[in-house]
């Protein structure tokens, strides 16, 4: 039986590995409780079940499947953690859900721009510094990296291969032009490197390159939106990144800016080791 996780990061962990076991109902309430972090810290069950598409009890049977006694015992991990980060952040919170009722009869503009602001700060505080760190340390080490991503996350991984070739690195663009997806990802090689961009629904395409790559023991370094994306555990680095949405259309405004900064902190890696 597993043991009752005792933090955050711990319960995110087990759940990102019990989740092809979960029910389809648990399964829901899962990737709720990892996308809406905030909501499940301070909503109250009515609320969040509401929101997740549940009954109120399917709440407390997610919280007894990981060892809770209740919804409320889970609940706390997510308190302890976002209150931890910041003593403001329930305020913060709060602030924010006024500032979208304020804006939402703003010129479209203003929406987008307040909503990006908002998804650029929560990028500040959600990517670790040695994930960063050691997606760099991959991407120095390549002798090629293969870049793949299609339909909205196509932007994302087009931008990769741009950057990294202006900084002579040898980039490949899997684009999969007359659906040959596997054929150029198959001269992928131990030695080289993988970024895979995948957002939900994940598209197959996406985890088919991956997985060849995977095959070879190639590290892969993906940007998605949850840890429950199906690449999530093949990858050596995960960056789980929160876009802005203003009615129900999605920016990458986030995932640009991540990716612009693994490509430049590249470049200072590589101008350093040639200074040395």
């Amino acid at each position: 039986m597993l043991s009752t996780p005792k933090t955050l990061d711990e319960l995110t962990v087990v759940i990102s590995e019990q989740y092809p076991n979960l029910s389809k109902r648990l399964s829901q309430v899962a990737q709720f409780l990892l996308d809406h972090p905030n909501e499940i810290a301070f909503g109250t069950v009515a609320v969040i079940s509401k929101d997740a598409g549940v009954h109120p009890s399917t709440l407390v049977r997610f919280a007894n499947t990981f060892g809770y006694s209740g919804f409320s015992e889970m609940q706390r991990l997510f308190q302890q953690e976002l209150l931890q980060e910041t003593p403001s952040y329930q305020e913060r919170i709060r602030q924010s859900q006024q500032e979208a009722d304020v804006n939402k009869d703003a010129p479209l503009l203003n929406q987008f721009v307040n909503a990006n602001t908002q998804a650029l700060e929560q990028l500040v505080d959600t990517i670790a510094s040695h994930d960063m760190e050691k997606a760099i340390d991959i991407l120095a080490a390549a002798k090629a990296t293969y870049i793949v991503g299609v339909r909205r996350a196509f932007v994302v991984s087009t931008y990769f291969s741009y950057a990294l070739r202006h900084i002579d690195r040898r980039a490949y663009l899997v684009d999969g032009v007359g659906g040959m997806y596997k054929e150029q990802a198959s001269t992928i090689q131990s030695e080289d490197a993988m970024i895979a961009i995948s957002f939900t629904p994940y598209a197959e395409e996406t985890r088919a390159v991956a997985e060849v790559a995977v095959k070879k023991k190639v590290p892969l370094i993906l940007i998605t939106d949850s840890l429950l994306s199906p690449l999530a555990s093949e990858a050596a680095v995960c960056f789980v990144v929160k876009e802005a949405e203003v009615n129900r259309f999605r920016s990458l405004s986030s995932s640009l800016c991540l990716a612009q900064s693994l490509s430049i902190g590249l470049a200072y890696r590589l101008e350093n080791q040639q200074a040395d």
